[in-house]
């Protein structure tokens, strides 16, 4: 509430709020004013001001007027902000600005300003976007101020601002209405430009490892690189369905068959499946290819990209992770899938009858399921939840990883491992399957018994005459680049690191 609003105001219908702030609109063009303001040259960063303060400085005794204290004397600066705080004095006014980098105070007096400013400062509103120019100074209780000597208005705020105390208490207001959760949230600003360093970060280590950013198609013939539900539209001038990609992976290795040996895009996926605080149907995903290496490679990638992004951020390599602590420091534990399983559950890994009584005594269903599968949804569901990490999984059951090579002298095995930090998948990484013969075998394999209507039920058959061409061995990595963000921002849900997470549409 602005401190010019009576208590009795607070509870006017907001139509009444509103043409208060419009009454204060055309006061601003009588002025002669525009009230959406315009281009402002020159003005600095609210924490690049900041920063400035070891320029103040305290006048000598003959500089200063005779029969006054000392004074101080500060730079000239000039601000831009939107109005977060604002206390009328009689003449005087405290106002405080924001910007992206920081907040400050400002005082505005009106023997400093002027009659015309001092006009124009009473059609202030919370919200408000202004400009100013002054002098860096402390008041007499040391707060670090901009003392104005000049107004600009530049953005007027039409609708009332959330409440200062309360704010957007209300998780999925605040996710819908990000304007204003950047604004009005401590702490959100700092949070999504943290996210930009650590994509920044990604960007700049695979480039110094050398690798080259790409950009494949979002619109893909085939669904395919993931057992996912794809979103599918259609392309009018082909009168073709077309899916939204859920994966990056195929593309990607085509370009390895193409000659370009290392290659990663971070890009949007979109899988048409559930939504939950760790799953949003669009999210942000790395996904790199590496020609001549294996996943021991892409495990020391994975390494290496998630340090230096912590770096970036300029956080220890200890974080807060709700109540717990997760300790990043490098090399990070790395067990198999098989022992992890006898760890968590005590069955014996490689005897399935043991896997299957474990897993009907705790209600999961393994009539008609292949015992990898049975397998695997006990690892999920027993042991994955329990993986504080971070801990590379390693070696997965071969049949589950249909794009996976095997293991020398272990075909049951699969060269893979994934992740996991307090129970959440993180990153997925194989040593790549470069047999065209054993590529479209597998994908068969994997297509039986789903519906023709099914449209994941389709073999991307361009992919196996790529491989046929040749694609050398590989190491691939995928990084899930908005649950990294969350383990890196101490956020538990996905939506909080998205800027716009999808909802329903709004009622009326």
């Amino acid at each position: 509430m602005s401190p010019s609003t009576s208590k009795s105001e607070t509870h006017r219908p907001k139509s009444h709020l509103e043409a208060a702030r419009r009454e204060k609109l055309r006061r601003i063009i009588e002025l002669g004013l525009d009230p959406w303001g315009g281009r402002f040259d020159g003005h600095s960063p609210i924490a690049a001001i900041r920063a400035r303060e070891n320029e103040i400085r305290l006048l000598p005794a003959g500089e200063c007027e005779v029969g006054k204290p000392p004074e101080l004397q500060g730079p000239r600066v000039r601000a831009a902000g939107r109005i977060m705080l604002l206390r009328r004095a009689g003449k005087i006014m405290f106002i405080d600005i924001r910007d992206w980098s920081g907040k400050i105070q400002v005082l505005v007096g009106k023997a400093q300003v002027g009659d015309r400013n001092w006009e124009l400062a009473q059609c202030f509103d919370l919200g408000d976007i202004i400009g100013v120019d002054g002098e860096l100074k402390r008041t007499k209780t040391g707060e670090l101020t901009i003392f104005a000597d000049d107004l600009h208005f530049l953005t007027k705020c039409i609708e009332t601002p959330p409440e200062k105390w309360h704010g957007l208490s209300d998780p999925e207001l605040r996710n819908r209405m990000r304007y204003l959760d950047l604004t009005y949230t401590e702490g959100v600003m700092e949070r999504f430009l943290r996210r930009t360093r650590i994509v920044q970060s990604i960007r700049k280590t695979l480039d110094e490892e050398g690798f080259v950013e790409v950009e494949g198609p979002t619109l893909h013939v085939v669904a395919g690189g993931a057992a996912a539900r794809p979103f599918i539209t259609h392309h009018n001038a082909l009168d073709i369905d077309l899916y939204l990609r859920i994966a990056l992976e195929l593309h990607l290795k085509r370009l390895l068959v193409g000659g370009m040996e290392r290659v990663y895009e971070l890009g949007r996926v979109y899988r048409n499946e559930g939504i939950s605080p760790r799953h949003n149907p669009e999210f942000t995903m790395l996904e790199a290819y590496q020609a001549y290496g294996d996943y021991h490679t892409m495990m020391d990638l994975t390494e290496k990209l998630i340090v230096r992004a912590i770096e970036a951020t300029g956080q220890t390599l200890q974080l807060p992770w709700g109540e717990s602590v997760i300790d990043f420091t490098p090399p990070f534990q790395r067990k198999t899938y098989d022992e992890l399983l006898a760890e968590h559950t005590g069955v014996n890994p490689t005897d399935p009858s043991s896997i299957a009584q474990f897993a009907q005594s705790h209600g999961i269903e393994v009539t008609g399921k292949h015992p990898d599968v049975v397998k695997n949804e006990v690892f999920e569901e027993f042991v994955q939840p329990k993986l504080a990490g971070p801990v590379f999984v390693l070696d997965y059951p071969a049949s589950i990883c249909p794009l996976t090579k095997r293991k020398r002298g272990n075909p049951a095995i699969a060269e893979r491992f994934e992740l996991f930090v307090e129970g959440m998948e993180l990153a997925n990484a194989y040593t790549e399957l470069n047999d065209p013969d054993l590529q479209e075998e597998l994908f068969s394999r994997q297509l039986e018994g789903l519906p023709e209507e099914e449209s994941m039920a389709r073999m991307d058959r361009d992919f196996i005459r790529a491989l046929r061409y040749g694609m050398p061995p590989a190491g691939g990595l995928g990084i899930g680049i908005d649950r990294l963000v969350m383990l890196l921002t101490n956020c538990q849900s996905i939506r909080e690191v998205i800027l716009f997470p999808l909802y329903r549409p709004e009622t009326e």
